[in-house]
C-alpha cells in the first residue's frame, strides 16, 4: 500500500491502517477495473427491462467489492424528480453526501450527457463521468481513483401516482473492499438521506 493508498484510506475509513491492509490482500478485491465504455469494460447494449440496470460488464453487482441499492417512491412524475436530480451544483444546500460539485463546461451547473463533474463525497474528492443519459429514465456516471473506481446508477421508473426512484452504486478496489468490511452502512445511509431530499424537493414542485 503506497503513502497516497494510506492516506486515502485513513479519511475514507478512520481505521487502523495496519489492520485493513492486511484484511484486504488476504481477502481479495483490491484490484481495479477498466474504465466503463471501454473495449474490456463495455456498456451494456442489449435491451433490458425498464426496471433493471444497464451496467457495464465489469460493474455487475455480482462482481463487486462492494454493492449498494436503494430505492423511494415520489408522488412526482419523472420528469419533475429529473429535474431536481440535474441540479448538481445544489446537491450541497440539500444532500450533506456531496460538496463542492463543480459541473464542467455547464454555465448552469445541470448534467448533461457525457458530462464530467468534480466534487467531493464520502471524504474524498472524485471526478466523475456521465456514462447513460436518457431523460427523464436513466443516468449513470463514473468516479475513478487509483484505490477506488465506482459506478453509480439511477432508475426513474413511471408508476401510478408517481416515480420509482432507484438507485445503485458498484464499486471495485482497495477503498471498496475496506467500506465492506468496515463502513458496510455508511453509503446506504447517505444514498437514502439523497433519495429522501430528492423526494422532498420533487414533491414540492
Amino acid at each position: 500500500m503506497t503513502n497516497h493508498d494510506a492516506g486515502l484510506l485513513s479519511r475514507f475509513l478512520r481505521s487502523p491502517l495496519t489492520l485493513c491492509a492486511s484484511l484486504c490482500f488476504s481477502l481479495g478485491g483490491c484490484s481495479s477495473v477498466d474504465p466503463a465504455g471501454s473495449e474490456a469494460n463495455p456498456l451494456a447494449s442489449a435491451p433490458v427491462a425498464a426496471d433493471q440496470i444497464n451496467w457495464p460488464r465489469q460493474y455487475n453487482p455480482d462482481d463487486a467489492a462492494f454493492f449498494v441499492h436503494n430505492q423511494i417512491f415520489i408522488a412526482a412524475s419523472p420528469e419533475v424528480v429529473w429535474g431536481v436530480l440535474m441540479e448538481a451544483d445544489s446537491w450541497p444546500s440539500w444532500y450533506a453526501g456531496a460538496e463542492d460539485v463543480q459541473v464542467q463546461s455547464a454555465a448552469d451547473g445541470r448534467l448533461y450527457a457525457h458530462a464530467s463533474f468534480k466534487w467531493r463525497t464520502m471524504g474524498l474528492r472524485f471526478t466523475s463521468v456521465v456514462k447513460e443519459f436518457e431523460p427523464p429514465y436513466r443516468l449513470s456516471w463514473e468516479s475513478r481513483r487509483s484505490a477506488i473506481q465506482g459506478y453509480h446508477a439511477w432508475l426513474l421508473i413511471p408508476t401510478e401516482g408517481g416515480t420509482r426512484l432507484v438507485t445503485d452504486e458498484s464499486q471495485h478496489g482497495f477503498l471498496a473492499t475496506m467500506q465492506r468490511l468496515f463502513l458496510r452502512n455508511k453509503l446506504y445511509d447517505l444514498h437514502e438521506t439523497w433519495l429522501e431530499a430528492i423526494k422532498a424537493r420533487a414533491e414540492e414542485r
